[in-house]
C-alpha cells in the first residue's frame, strides 16, 4: 500500500509554512492545478473541459514539453490560464544536488523566455520533493512554492477512476489547491474524474480561479 497525503494534514502546513499549500477564502474560490505537460491531445482536452464548466486553472509545466510544445503553451494562456514551473526535467529535489536543481529551473525560465513575456513566479516541486536548500534559492529569486491541499492521485494507476473522484470531492473546500496530472500516465483516471469534478464544484457553487 502507497502512503500518501491525499489531504495534507495541517502540522505539515504548518511545519512547511514557507509553502503555499492552500488560499483560505470566504468566496468559495478553489484553485484545481494540473503538473507535467503540456501534453498533445490531454492538455487539448483538459482545455475543453475547463472551457464548457467556465473554469480557470494554473498549468505546472515540464520545460522540456513547452520546448517541444509551444503552441500548447500558448493555447493555455490565451484561454486565461496560468502556467507555472515544475523544472525542465521533472527532477526528483531529494536527489539532486541543489545546484543542478536550481540550473534546471532556470532551464524552463529559459525556454518560457522563448515564446512568452510573460514572467513565472510559480513553482511546484516534481512529487513534492524539495530541499530547504533549493527553496531558499529559488524564494528568494521571487518564487512561490505551490504545493497542495487535495490531491487527486490521479497518476496512480492502480487506483480506480471512482476512488480518484471520490479523493477530490471529499476533501476539497473553499480555498483548496487540488492537483490533477494531464499526462499520459494520469489520463485513465482524468478522463473519468474531471468532467465529474467540474459538475460537481458547479453544483457546490465553486469558482475556480488561476494561482497568482
Amino acid at each position: 500500500m502507497k502512503l500518501r497525503w491525499i489531504k495534507t494534514h495541517w502540522i505539515i502546513k504548518k511545519l512547511f509554512s514557507n509553502y503555499i499549500w492552500d488560499i483560505p477564502n470566504n468566496e468559495n474560490k478553489i484553485y484545481l492545478t494540473f503538473d507535467d505537460g503540456p501534453t498533445p491531445e490531454i492538455t487539448n482536452w483538459t482545455l475543453n473541459q475547463l472551457e464548457h464548466y467556465q473554469a480557470k486553472a494554473t498549468f505546472f509545466c515540464i520545460g522540456d514539453n513547452l520546448r517541444k510544445y509551444p503552441e500548447i503553451y500558448q493555447k493555455i494562456i490565451k484561454k486565461g490560464h496560468a502556467v507555472g514551473n515544475h523544472t525542465f526535467n521533472h527532477l526528483k529535489g531529494w536527489k539532486t544536488k541543489t545546484a543542478d536543481y536550481i540550473e534546471n529551473a532556470k532551464l524552463f525560465e529559459s525556454e518560457l523566455n522563448k515564446i512568452s513575456i510573460t514572467k513565472c513566479n510559480l513553482f511546484r516541486p516534481p512529487y513534492g520533493k524539495i530541499k530547504p536548500s533549493q527553496s531558499k534559492i529559488l524564494r528568494n529569486e521571487g518564487y512561490k512554492i505551490i504545493m497542495w491541499d487535495v490531491l487527486s492521485a490521479d497518476y496512480d494507476q492502480s487506483i480506480s477512476p471512482e476512488e480518484c473522484l471520490e479523493n477530490v470531492i471529499q476533501n476539497c473546500k473553499s480555498g483548496s489547491i487540488i492537483v490533477f496530472h494531464d499526462s499520459i500516465k494520469g489520463f485513465k483516471n482524468l478522463e473519468y474524474v474531471l468532467p465529474r469534478t467540474l459538475e460537481f464544484i458547479k453544483e457546490k457553487g465553486f469558482v475556480c480561479e488561476v494561482l497568482n
